[in-house]
């Protein structure tokens, strides 16, 4: 059991936060392992096909047979949303004695894999070019395998974290929990977090508790080390539908709901355009178009940005997951 103790300011602390480069580090577990999430099968079908140029022994190194990951690989987001570049820059400044402390903690009691001997080493420098290298890997692999879809996960984070807000305002830290895990328990002001592989009690003495929901956790996870700033990374709501196929707008519907006029224009704008270059392509007068883009525009289905003397309108991204199929080319 690992446990943390909170008092009334780090309650008062408490928040959320997204990491992208978590989100690449623990993707590698499921690549190590498929049986951990059967619903990531999908997302790990169409990845591995493309790793080809990797090293994916250095890559898989990175994992502990226990499924444990280095400490510093996952840093505290020091913001609500780092970009992926940003955290990365973190662990490229990890100093040589945290790298060779973390990676020998995520894998004991068992030794280092053969990839990462280099981290035993007594001197810095191997730890520091083993340091930079896996840097560049996770790069790489971030590009591949995370990036394309990190959109689409963002929004499921956020989804979450709006849910849980909601909880925490509703039945305060109690409901918040209670609903998070079966492995959370909320006990007179301390969390605590079972089935955990290691055992310490941890007070967060001021610094809070930074909660980071997570696509790719099948449990929650805190930092391996006591050391660690008090943070908890935990399965995310809503997961299950990720890899799901979008739906495909049914024209018949979009022209129903919108009228032919206004599902044609939003067909149309899937590349900035004017009014009167709008206009021309349609065949109707500009005035025309202008009533139907008013109209678009407030209910958030385009947006419009001046350029010189002209303003651009183009689909929202609420406008294409509305148009979805017919996206592109015009509705009749």
């Amino acid at each position: 059991m690992i446990s943390f103790v909170l008092g009334v300011e780090d309650l008062a602390d408490t928040r959320f936060a997204l990491s992208p480069l978590t989100e690449t580090v623990l993707s590698l577990r499921v690549l190590r392992d498929p049986g951990l999430s059967a619903m990531h099968l999908p997302w790990r079908r169409s990845v591995l096909g493309r790793l080809g140029g990797l090293d994916t022994g250095l890559l898989m190194s990175l994992v502990a047979r226990r499924f444990t990951v280095p400490d510093f690989l996952t840093p505290r987001p020091a913001t609500f949303a780092p970009h992926f570049e940003e955290e990365l820059a973190v662990v490229g400044r990890t100093p040589p004695d945290l790298v060779r402390r973390d990676l020998l903690a995520a894998h004991a009691p068992d030794p280092l894999p053969e990839p990462l001997r280099d981290a035993a080493a007594a001197a810095d420098a191997p730890v520091v070019r083993l340091r930079d290298a896996v840097c560049d890997l996770l790069g790489r692999y971030w590009e591949i395998a995370v990036r394309p879809m990190w959109p689409q996960m963002r929004l499921v984070l956020e989804a979450d974290m709006t849910y849980r807000a909601r909880q925490l305002a509703v039945g305060g830290a109690r409901l918040l929990f209670a609903g998070m895990h079966p492995n959370l328990r909320w006990d007179h002001g301390v969390l605590h977090v079972d089935k955990m592989i290691g055992s310490f009690r941890v007070a967060a003495a001021g610094r809070g508790l930074l909660l980071v929901p997570s696509v790719f956790a099948h449990k929650p996870a805190p930092p391996v080390l006591p050391e660690e700033p008090p943070t908890l990374v935990y399965p995310s709501r809503g997961v299950a539908t990720l890899w799901n196929p979008a739906p495909v707008a049914d024209e018949t519907a979009l022209v129903s709901l919108l009228g032919a006029p206004r599902a044609r224009l939003l067909g149309l704008l899937g590349e900035p355009l004017p009014t009167v270059e709008i206009a021309r392509r349609l065949r109707v007068t500009p005035s025309a178009v202008s009533q139907h883009l008013r109209v678009l525009y407030a209910t958030g289905l385009v947006t419009r940005a001046r350029d010189g003397r002209q303003v651009l309108y183009r689909r929202s991204s609420l406008g294409d997951r509305l148009a979805g199929a017919t996206s592109g080319r015009s509705v009749t």
